[in-house]
Protein backbone atom coordinates (compact mmCIF):
# COMPACT_ATOMS: atom_id res chain seq x y z
CA UNK A 1 0.00 0.00 0.00
CA UNK A 2 2.84 2.23 0.83
CA UNK A 3 4.57 1.65 -2.45
CA UNK A 4 1.03 2.74 -4.01
CA UNK A 5 0.82 5.79 -2.05
CA UNK A 6 4.80 6.70 -3.13
CA UNK A 7 4.38 6.20 -6.94
CA UNK A 8 1.07 8.63 -6.85
CA UNK A 9 2.92 11.19 -5.08
CA UNK A 10 5.52 10.95 -7.56
CA UNK A 11 3.31 11.13 -10.78
CA UNK A 12 1.59 14.44 -9.31
CA UNK A 13 5.33 15.68 -8.78
CA UNK A 14 6.51 14.68 -12.34
CA UNK A 15 2.88 16.01 -13.57
CA UNK A 16 3.89 19.13 -11.72
CA UNK A 17 6.95 19.60 -13.54
CA UNK A 18 5.72 19.10 -17.36
CA UNK A 19 5.15 22.14 -19.56
CA UNK A 20 1.53 23.57 -20.34
CA UNK A 21 0.29 21.68 -23.76
CA UNK A 22 -0.49 25.57 -24.73
CA UNK A 23 2.05 28.25 -23.56
CA UNK A 24 0.62 31.94 -22.92
CA UNK A 25 1.36 34.30 -24.98
CA UNK A 26 4.07 37.36 -23.68
CA UNK A 27 2.72 40.97 -23.50
CA UNK A 28 1.96 42.49 -27.06
CA UNK A 29 5.56 44.07 -27.73
CA UNK A 30 5.22 47.81 -29.17
CA UNK A 31 4.67 47.70 -32.95
CA UNK A 32 6.32 50.82 -34.78
CA UNK A 33 7.48 51.16 -38.56
CA UNK A 34 10.65 54.13 -37.98
CA UNK A 35 10.73 54.71 -41.81
CA UNK A 36 8.59 56.47 -44.52
CA UNK A 37 6.64 53.83 -46.82
CA UNK A 38 6.38 56.38 -49.56
CA UNK A 39 10.05 57.27 -49.73
CA UNK A 40 11.59 53.42 -48.74
CA UNK A 41 9.42 51.63 -51.33
CA UNK A 42 9.55 53.97 -54.13
CA UNK A 43 10.81 51.90 -56.66
CA UNK A 44 9.82 53.01 -60.07
CA UNK A 45 8.00 50.76 -62.80
CA UNK A 46 11.40 51.30 -65.50
CA UNK A 47 13.44 49.60 -62.57
CA UNK A 48 10.61 46.79 -61.78
CA UNK A 49 10.99 46.36 -65.87
CA UNK A 50 14.11 45.64 -65.37
CA UNK A 51 14.01 43.18 -63.28
CA UNK A 52 11.07 41.58 -64.50
CA UNK A 53 13.00 40.87 -68.18
CA UNK A 54 15.76 39.67 -66.65
CA UNK A 55 14.15 36.65 -65.18
CA UNK A 56 10.41 36.30 -66.45
CA UNK A 57 8.39 35.05 -69.07
CA UNK A 58 7.35 36.44 -72.09
CA UNK A 59 4.38 37.81 -72.15
CA UNK A 60 1.58 36.31 -73.29
CA UNK A 61 -1.34 37.80 -75.51
CA UNK A 62 -4.21 35.89 -73.62
CA UNK A 63 -4.76 33.16 -70.61
CA UNK A 64 -5.38 30.46 -73.45
CA UNK A 65 -1.57 31.07 -74.23
CA UNK A 66 -0.37 31.36 -70.63
CA UNK A 67 0.37 27.53 -70.32
CA UNK A 68 2.50 27.43 -73.19
CA UNK A 69 4.85 30.55 -71.74
CA UNK A 70 8.56 30.39 -72.43
CA UNK A 71 9.69 29.52 -68.91
CA UNK A 72 8.28 27.17 -66.60
CA UNK A 73 5.27 28.61 -63.88
CA UNK A 74 4.35 27.59 -60.44
CA UNK A 75 1.00 27.86 -59.24
CA UNK A 76 0.04 29.97 -56.07
CA UNK A 77 -2.54 29.11 -54.38
CA UNK A 78 -4.08 30.08 -50.53
CA UNK A 79 -1.71 28.41 -47.86
CA UNK A 80 -0.69 28.64 -44.55
CA UNK A 81 1.44 32.21 -44.99
CA UNK A 82 -0.95 33.97 -47.60
CA UNK A 83 -4.20 33.94 -49.20
CA UNK A 84 -4.92 34.70 -52.77
CA UNK A 85 -8.19 36.44 -53.17
CA UNK A 86 -10.16 36.06 -56.37
CA UNK A 87 -8.23 37.13 -59.46
CA UNK A 88 -10.11 39.13 -61.84
CA UNK A 89 -7.68 40.82 -64.46
CA UNK A 90 -4.48 38.42 -63.33
CA UNK A 91 -3.94 34.69 -63.31
CA UNK A 92 -2.34 32.90 -60.22
CA UNK A 93 0.79 31.75 -61.46
CA UNK A 94 4.89 33.34 -60.83
CA UNK A 95 8.42 31.80 -62.26
CA UNK A 96 9.85 30.07 -59.24
CA UNK A 97 11.61 32.83 -58.04
CA UNK A 98 8.94 35.03 -57.64
CA UNK A 99 6.85 31.72 -56.09
CA UNK A 100 9.87 31.77 -53.40
CA UNK A 101 9.79 35.42 -52.81
CA UNK A 102 5.48 35.52 -52.28
CA UNK A 103 6.10 32.57 -49.35
CA UNK A 104 8.98 34.16 -48.02
CA UNK A 105 7.07 37.38 -47.15
CA UNK A 106 3.89 35.47 -46.12
CA UNK A 107 6.62 33.29 -43.89
CA UNK A 108 8.44 36.28 -42.39
CA UNK A 109 6.01 38.09 -41.78
CA UNK A 110 3.99 35.63 -39.73
CA UNK A 111 7.63 34.70 -37.76
CA UNK A 112 7.78 38.66 -37.19
CA UNK A 113 4.28 38.67 -35.61
CA UNK A 114 5.00 35.66 -33.14
CA UNK A 115 8.25 37.88 -32.17
CA UNK A 116 6.06 40.76 -31.28
CA UNK A 117 4.07 38.29 -29.33
CA UNK A 118 0.73 39.09 -31.65
CA UNK A 119 -1.46 36.96 -32.80
CA UNK A 120 -1.27 36.01 -36.90
CA UNK A 121 -2.26 36.95 -39.62
CA UNK A 122 -1.91 36.00 -43.22
CA UNK A 123 -1.10 38.60 -46.25
CA UNK A 124 -3.27 38.38 -48.46
CA UNK A 125 -2.54 38.59 -52.45
CA UNK A 126 -4.88 41.16 -54.64
CA UNK A 127 -2.84 40.29 -57.88
CA UNK A 128 -0.20 38.18 -59.99
CA UNK A 129 0.57 37.54 -63.40
CA UNK A 130 -1.24 39.63 -66.37
CA UNK A 131 -1.57 38.55 -69.87
CA UNK A 132 -1.42 41.31 -72.67
CA UNK A 133 -5.38 41.16 -72.85
CA UNK A 134 -5.85 41.65 -68.80
CA UNK A 135 -3.40 44.77 -68.87
CA UNK A 136 -5.68 46.14 -71.49
CA UNK A 137 -9.43 45.37 -69.91
CA UNK A 138 -7.45 46.46 -66.85
CA UNK A 139 -6.36 49.86 -68.21
CA UNK A 140 -10.20 50.55 -69.64
CA UNK A 141 -11.19 50.66 -65.59
CA UNK A 142 -8.30 52.28 -64.24
CA UNK A 143 -6.35 54.97 -66.96
CA UNK A 144 -3.40 54.77 -64.02
CA UNK A 145 -2.37 51.85 -65.12
CA UNK A 146 0.56 51.03 -67.29
CA UNK A 147 0.42 49.15 -70.63
CA UNK A 148 4.26 48.27 -70.37
CA UNK A 149 3.34 46.32 -66.79
CA UNK A 150 6.09 44.63 -64.99
CA UNK A 151 2.70 41.85 -63.90
CA UNK A 152 3.32 41.06 -67.58
CA UNK A 153 6.15 38.83 -66.62
CA UNK A 154 5.40 36.31 -63.90
CA UNK A 155 7.54 38.18 -61.74
CA UNK A 156 5.50 40.71 -60.10
CA UNK A 157 2.68 40.68 -57.36
CA UNK A 158 0.50 43.01 -55.23
CA UNK A 159 -0.07 42.53 -51.41
CA UNK A 160 -2.50 44.06 -49.77
CA UNK A 161 -1.26 46.44 -46.76
CA UNK A 162 -4.73 47.37 -46.17
CA UNK A 163 -6.33 43.31 -45.47
CA UNK A 164 -5.55 40.50 -43.83
CA UNK A 165 -6.62 37.41 -42.75
CA UNK A 166 -6.47 36.43 -38.61
CA UNK A 167 -4.98 33.22 -38.65
CA UNK A 168 -6.97 31.82 -35.32
CA UNK A 169 -10.40 33.62 -34.79
CA UNK A 170 -10.63 32.35 -31.40
CA UNK A 171 -7.80 33.91 -30.66
CA UNK A 172 -8.89 37.58 -28.61
CA UNK A 173 -5.55 39.59 -29.60
CA UNK A 174 -6.73 41.67 -32.28
CA UNK A 175 -4.20 43.82 -34.52
CA UNK A 176 -5.40 46.58 -36.46
CA UNK A 177 -4.34 47.11 -39.97
CA UNK A 178 -1.83 49.89 -39.75
CA UNK A 179 -0.02 48.39 -37.14
CA UNK A 180 -0.15 45.31 -39.65
CA UNK A 181 1.27 47.29 -42.74
CA UNK A 182 4.30 48.20 -40.40
CA UNK A 183 4.88 44.53 -39.64
CA UNK A 184 4.62 43.82 -43.22
CA UNK A 185 6.40 46.72 -44.33
CA UNK A 186 9.78 45.99 -41.60
CA UNK A 187 9.36 42.60 -43.77
CA UNK A 188 9.81 43.59 -46.86
CA UNK A 189 12.43 46.60 -46.31
CA UNK A 190 14.66 43.45 -44.82
CA UNK A 191 14.14 41.86 -48.35
CA UNK A 192 14.87 44.85 -50.38
CA UNK A 193 17.91 45.81 -48.54
CA UNK A 194 19.10 42.12 -49.33
CA UNK A 195 18.08 42.35 -53.49
CA UNK A 196 15.70 39.94 -53.28
CA UNK A 197 13.07 42.28 -54.75
CA UNK A 198 11.59 45.78 -56.20
CA UNK A 199 8.88 47.30 -53.98
CA UNK A 200 6.57 50.30 -54.64
CA UNK A 201 4.16 51.78 -51.89
CA UNK A 202 0.65 52.17 -54.06
CA UNK A 203 -1.40 54.17 -51.76
CA UNK A 204 -4.20 54.58 -54.21
CA UNK A 205 -4.44 50.96 -54.75
CA UNK A 206 -3.86 49.87 -51.11
CA UNK A 207 -0.88 47.36 -52.07
CA UNK A 208 3.25 46.82 -52.01
CA UNK A 209 3.19 46.62 -55.68
CA UNK A 210 6.55 43.79 -55.84
CA UNK A 211 8.97 42.32 -58.13
CA UNK A 212 11.41 39.53 -57.74
CA UNK A 213 15.35 40.03 -58.61
CA UNK A 214 17.62 37.69 -59.49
Amino acid sequence: MWKFGWLLALSVMMVGLLPSCKEKRGELKRIWYNGSYNRDFNDLNKVHLEAARKIGIEPVASREEAEHASKKMVEVRTNEYYEVEELTHSIPFLVPEAAELLEDIGRNFQDSLRNLNASLYKIKVTSVTRTVADVKSLRKRNTNSSLNSAHQYGTTFDVSWARYTKVDEEDTLNIDRDRLKMVLAMVLRDLRRADRCYVKHERRQGCFHITARE
